[in-house]
């Protein structure tokens, strides 16, 4: 009797244990830049340092359109009247510069890494 018992406290102790787990990571912030008149919209945008970011890039426009950034490390194309999703870092704190490839005068952005919350 006192095995079964001791039995039965050991596989409680389990099964409460098996329903303990650590802290599922946050969700990554998104981002929605829209692409209109061969500008993004925002231009500018801030996230928090060291936690992965959505971009959502939707282009309004009836051109192709290459979302490029050396500092980002990326290049994603987005077709016209298009969407695409992609993800950003995690990033150091700083200043992150982006352009459209195909209309680099006036498809401009920055990207600012504040301190991590």
């Amino acid at each position: 009797m006192r095995s079964r018992f001791g039995a039965l406290i050991a596989a409680l102790a389990l099964a409460s244990a098996a329903g303990v787990s650590a802290a599922a990571p946050p969700e990554p912030a998104t981002v929605t830049l829209t692409l209109k008149d061969h500008r993004f919209t925002p231009s500018d945008f801030s996230v928090p340092a060291g936690q992965r970011v959505r971009i959502v890039l939707i282009n309004q426009d009836l051109a192709t359109e290459e979302f490029d950034s050396h500092d980002l490390r990326t290049e994603q194309l987005v077709t016209p009247k298009g969407k695409v999703s992609f993800f950003i870092g995690p990033l150091k704190p700083g200043e992150y510069s982006f352009m459209g490839e195909f209309h680099a005068a006036t498809a401009q952005g920055k990207v600012t890494v504040g301190e991590g919350r």
